[in-house]
This record gives structure tokens, C-alpha cells and sequence, in this order.
């Protein structure tokens, strides 16, 4: 998503529950791929009542040895029905090491609140996490942190959900040549440390490189252009083989990789290189559509069936990768709430038909933000643990069903 920091948002002792709202920014490429501002607000409350969520700096499953029983990422992801994004939770950036966590506004994720996610149907929980504010300066990720990562990471693996574990909203990495020979010495850094305290997982936890590389604040941001394309292909080819090179599981985990700015664009997807010799690799594109209804907050409110850009989306898709083998999740989508419930139903309906129909699992970017100036894509209400608009989840469940 895109990001632009914010200061911490200050929680009112007060108010039980809130929701609090932070300038928008949405940003498009030729695509209608967009940018959702992540820091647009969310539920500030305190959940202690639901459960104790104190992070464990020793997670009980810090060690595992799963076996890997899928062989292919095409097996795995045609396992996949639909996904819940845990956004604007660990890949906020404000606050101070793990106070990060709730520093955009949302609660300290609990086991209880992907518990519910998962009972309801969602089988793919992916989380979002920034890790170069808790890197020191010669790239070590400090370990409560990645203590708490993993906490949270088991919360959906033990339900038996696929998790995909990403890096967002890093400022680090910029798909210009002046600086791609230390980005790419960082992203190595990274994913030997991210490798290594999770080679033990089984197929279910999945790595995405990075998320949504693009040329930040400059006028092709979204379009991108060949030299940047190009460097975001040797983030991917560097992503993989230091993954690769890790042992344990990762030698046959299912990778995710993006092409510029995770864009929908024709041109962006095909310019996406698979690293050669690979393995095991899913291709993660974002899609917000149709745009003005689905994420322009100064767009329709009014779903048009008619609109070409879901079906677009889908062909684009399956001409490009699906009919070379290559599988593909949409690793966000979803439509903000604008009070029209019975449109976003319809909406959301047409988009996993038409996901569904050639095996795309796509998952729903939930920012926890409902009544906010900015992008509503809040679906579960952290607090109290029930789904803010049951329609919408019934019409998701159906769809994929």
C-alpha cells in the first residue's frame, strides 16, 4: 500500500472504542492499480479484556522441523480460498520497537482476533511487516521484534492457514541504479535472518520479497519505467536465491515475488522476470477495482456490473502468467465502505467469481478503518470480534464457497 508517515496517533483513554482518520493519498498507474494510504485510521481501544496480549520474547515455536508435504506452488495455492490481510498492525512504523504494533491506531493483535478470521472462512492470513525501523546499522533485526513477528505468524500457521509473511512500507529500498547495489546488500541481510528463524515452517508460511518496489514520490511511482522495472527484477532474483540458500524448508518453500509496484498493468506483469532455477514461485499483483468505486474515496459510490476493469484484470492475468504455469494470488484487494453495502456485495461477488474461475485467491486488505475521512477497508472489528458488515463477508464466503 502506499505509505506516507504519519505521526504516532495519540489513543483517548476515554473513548472505548474509536476510530481515528489521517490524511488520504491514493495514487494510480495506467492500470487503475492503486495506492491505499495505510495510515487512514483504525479501532484504538484496549482489548485486555478479550485477552492477555503481552508479546512472548520466547515464542513456544521458535523451533520447528514441519515437514514440506506440498511439492509445487501451484498445489499449494489451488488450496487457497480467500485471504485477510492484517494491515496497518506490523507494518506501522511509528512508536518504539514492538509499541510499533499499535502505533497507527489499531489494538495489539491477539491469537483471539485471527481465531475469528480464521472460523470464518479465511484460509490466508497475510501479514504485513516493516522491518527497517527495527534494523540497526548494520542490518540486524532486533530480536523482540522478530519475536513478535513469529508470535503473531503462528497465530494463523496453527489455525492451519496459509500465511504469507511480506516486507511493507520500507523506505530503504528504491528501484534507482545510485542506490540498488546497497539495497540489495539489505534485502540480503534481511531474508537470511527472516530465512533462517523460519526454515523450520512447513509449506503453510509462504515469503513475499517486498511490497509494491516502485520509484516513491516521483511522477512515474505507479507506471514505472525500464530501469526500474529492471532493478526490482534483481531485488526478486536476490530475494530468491538468498531464501534458497537458507536450508531447511525454504528450499522448497513457495515464494512470492512482484512485479514494479505490484501493478496490474500488462506492462509491468510482463515485464516480471522469474529468477532462473526459482523453484517453487507465486506472482503477487494488487488490485482495487473498479477504481473510482472501489478505492477513490471522491469516486461512485454506485457498482457498475457493465465496468470492463475486473474482467480485464482476470485476462491480463491468465494471458500472462496462469497459461505459462505461473500462479498468482492478489495479494490485496477490497473496496472501501462508502455506505453502500448492497453495491460492495455486488462487487465483491463479480471479483471472486471471476478470481475463482481460474484459481486466483485474493486477499482482502483490512486496515481496520470503518468511519475514518480515509480508506474504510475495515472488516473485523479487533475489539469486540465480530465482523463490522456481515453482509460483505456472507458475499465473500459465498463467492469463493
Amino acid at each position: 500500500m502506499k505509505f506516507k508517515r504519519v505521526m504516532s496517533l495519540v489513543m483517548s483513554a476515554v473513548l472505548a472504542v474509536t476510530l481515528c482518520g489521517c490524511n488520504n493519498n491514493s495514487s494510480s498507474d495506467s492500470s487503475g492499480l492503486q495506492s491505499v494510504s495505510d495510515n487512514s485510521g483504525a479501532q484504538s481501544a484496549d482489548n485486555s479484556e478479550n485477552t492477555d496480549n503481552t508479546p512472548d520474547s520466547t515464542p513456544e515455536n521458535a523451533e520447528r522441523n514441519d515437514p514440506m508435504n506440498i511439492t509445487s506452488a501451484k498445489d499449494l495455492v489451488a488450496q487457497m480460498k480467500v485471504g485477510w490481510n492484517l494491515g496497518n498492525t506490523m507494518d506501522a512504523t511509528g512508536g518504539n520497537g514492538v509499541d510499533a504494533e499499535t502505533s497507527w491506531g489499531n489494538l495489539l493483535t491477539s491469537k483471539y482476533m485471527i481465531d475469528v478470521v480464521s472460523k470464518s472462512g479465511f484460509n490466508v492470513f497475510r501479514v504485513p511487516v516493516s522491518w527497517g525501523t527495527h534494523m540497526d546499522e548494520n542490518y540486524i533485526v532486533d530480536e523482540e521484534w522478530m519475536n513478535r513477528v513469529q508470535e503473531v505468524v503462528d497465530y494463523g500457521y496453527d489455525n492451519g492457514m496459509f500465511v504469507i509473511l511480506n516486507t511493507h512500507h520500507e523506505e530503504w529500498y528504491m528501484p534507482k541504479e545510485e542506490f540498488v547495489e546497497e539495497d540489495l546488500k539489505q534485502l540480503e541481510k534481511l531474508w537470511e535472518q527472516i530465512a533462517e528463524r523460519f526454515k523450520g515452517y512447513g509449506e503453510r508460511l509462504i515469503f513475499e520479497g517486498v511490497n509494491e518496489p516502485r520509484l516513491r514520490e516521483e511522477s512515474a511511482e505507479w507506471t514505472g519505467t525500464a530501469a526500474a522495472r529492471d532493478i526490482v527484477n534483481q531485488y526478486a532474483e536476490t530475494f530468491v536465491k538468498t531464501v534458497r540458500a537458507s536450508g531447511g524448508n525454504n528450499a522448497e518453500r513457495a515464494l512470492m515475488i512482484t512485479p514494479y509496484a505490484a501493478s496490474s498493468s500488462p506492462e509491468n506483469m510482463k515485464a516480471l522476470k522469474i529468477p532462473e532455477n526459482a523453484g517453487n514461485v507465486i506472482v503477487s499483483v494488487h488490485a482495487y477495482l473498479p477504481y473510482s468505486f472501489a478505492l477513490d474515496t471522491k469516486g461512485t459510490d454506485v457498482y457498475d456490473p457493465n465496468n470492463s476493469e475486473i474482467p480485464s484484470l482476470f485476462k491480463n492475468i491468465k494471458s500472462i502468467f496462469l497459461d505459462n504455469d505461473i500462479p498468482v494470488i492478489i495479494g490485496e484487494f477490497g473496496s472501501v465502505n462508502k455506505n453502500n453495502t448492497e453495491d460492495r456485495v455486488q462487487c465483491v461477488t463479480d471479483y471472486l467469481t471471476a478470481a475463482k474461475e481460474l484459481g486466483v485467491p485474493c486477499v482482502w486488505w483490512d486496515n481496520g478503518a470503518v468511519v475514518t475521512t480515509g480508506e474504510n477497508f475495515g472488516l473485523l472489528n479487533r475489539r469486540d470480534l465480530v465482523w463490522f458488515n456481515d453482509d460483505v463477508v456472507n458475499a465473500i464466503m459465498a463467492a469463493v464457497g
